[in-house]
């Protein structure tokens, strides 16, 4: 950034002295020629013609540097025979070469050079003049040393070097520490990241502007996410290892038992696979659920309840029931897809299971100035037998049935709450006024 300012500064202070420099010498250069028109007018009001009708002009004149020998301005009258009419005493010396023609009336200005290369600048004014009924004309020169004005106009290019200078190093030392002052609360941020991956905090800690909260939040919750993600894949592990260990213990001592026979085994055996299965399955679950992640790309819950409404109205085709959605497609969830996915199928699942004929899914979002994600409600309703109330927080864990003749391992609501855990959210299980079971599901 330092370096794009220099870059930037430098363009911007040569352009503005190419500006000032070409203003400079235009106005330098109008100021000589407006001099040299004013001794133009000073020749013309002292020549006087004489009994003769020639042009006369007297030894002193009003500027006195066209009597000062090399003063650096000159001036001489010729006729229109080309032969010198007077020439100033300053001129003494000085044989210049004047190249454009003139005409009657019209100023031209040039540029000159006498013999030993010296540079002028010069104006011609020619006239005609009547004088015993014979028309004389006559040119009048005023010329000046380009001394003066080159003089001038390097004066102003070093003054005007020592204040863009001097401007320039201020305006980088300002542009630096405005640079640094700006960009301190991203090394804060640096800082506090190398903090985090040395171990020596749990998060961004820091106070931060405006500007990069939302950057410092989603790293926050991408840090907590990554963490939750690690300690869950450990807690399933252990929780795995340690669940397994009755049913390999009952299968052991069914094989140690001499007394059982192929059949109990058999059987002792499937149910052991069975639970094992069971435990398996909600582990993985556990272990896999992602959670909310930061700079995710929000999922359309219209469209995920669409797959999964259109997948069970297949299944249970012979009930020919009818299922209501009242669903904005504007309503988003700030999370992963199969958390979502695990959650509403094992819900609208449980609502085609017990319901007799309408299942109604509806959706709202809920805003808030603290909350760094909206807030999500999703309810699933149907119009079976419900859930009675002596039951509604036991059939939450795992492995547990409202009804065991419904085929199942007792899994989908544990793993629901489970899910829901890692979202900080929650499930509330009502009386719906379709008659049936109102399952809510709320997403802080």
């Amino acid at each position: 950034m330092l370096i794009a300012a220099t870059l930037v500064m430098t363009a911007f202070l040569l352009l503005t002295g190419l500006v000032l420099d070409n203003a400079f010498r235009s106005s330098a250069r109008k100021a000589m020629r407006d001099r040299l028109q004013g001794h133009i007018y000073t020749l013309l009001a002292a020549a006087e013609p004489d009994k003769r009708g020639i042009l006369q002009v007297p030894a002193s004149l009003p500027e006195p540097r066209f009597s000062t020998i090399g003063s650096g301005l000159y001036a001489e009258i010729i006729t229109n025979q080309k032969k010198r009419l007077w020439r100033s005493p300053s001129a003494l010396g000085i044989v210049a070469v004047f190249k454009k023609k003139t005409r009657l009336g019209k100023n031209v200005y040039e540029r000159i050079e006498d013999k030993k290369s010296n540079k002028y600048y010069s104006l011609s004014f020619a006239i005609v003049q009547e004088v015993k009924g014979r028309d004389r004309r006559y040119l009048f020169r005023v010329y000046e040393s380009l001394d003066r004005y080159t003089g001038q106009v390097q004066k102003f290019r070093n003054n005007m070097l020592i204040w863009f200078g001097a401007a320039a190093v201020l305006l980088l030392l300002i542009q630096a520490l405005i640079i640094r002052w700006g960009m301190r609360p991203l090394v804060r941020v640096s800082n506090d990241l190398a903090e985090v991956e040395a171990g020596r905090q749990e998060q961004l800690t820091g106070r931060y502007p405006a500007d990069l909260r939302s950057l410092t939040d989603n790293l926050n919750t991408l840090i907590k996410s990554s963490r939750s993600h690690l300690q869950r894949y450990r807690d399933s592990l252990g929780n795995l290892a340690h669940s397994l260990k009755t049913p390999i213990a009952v299968l052991q001592v069914a094989i140690d038992d001499d007394a059982v026979t192929v059949d109990e085994m058999k059987r002792t055996a499937q149910e052991q696979i069975d639970h094992m299965h069971g435990i398996v399955e909600y582990q993985l679950h556990r272990a896999s659920a992602s959670g909310r992640t930061a700079l995710s790309k929000p999922v359309i819950v219209i469209g995920v309840v669409t797959r999964i409404v259109s997948a069970l109205q297949k299944v249970h085709a012979s009930k020919n029931i009818h299922c209501d959605l009242e669903i904005a497609k504007d309503i988003v969830f700030y999370g992963d897809e199969d958390d979502l996915m695990e959650i509403l199928g094992n819900l609208i699942d449980n609502a085609y299971k017990w319901c007799d004929q309408k299942v109604r899914i509806s959706a709202e979002l809920m805003t808030s100035l603290d909350r760094q994600y909206p807030g999500l409600v999703l309810i699933i309703e149907d119009d079976g037998p419900g859930v009675p109330e002596d039951l509604t927080e036991s059939i939450r864990q795992r492995g547990q049935r409202a009804d065991t003749r419904v085929p199942g391992h007792g899994l989908g609501l544990a793993m629901v709450q489970d899910t829901l855990q890692i979202y900080n959210g929650s499930l509330s299980i009502t009386d719906s006024d379709l008659g049936g079971a109102r399952f809510e599901v709320c997403f802080e």
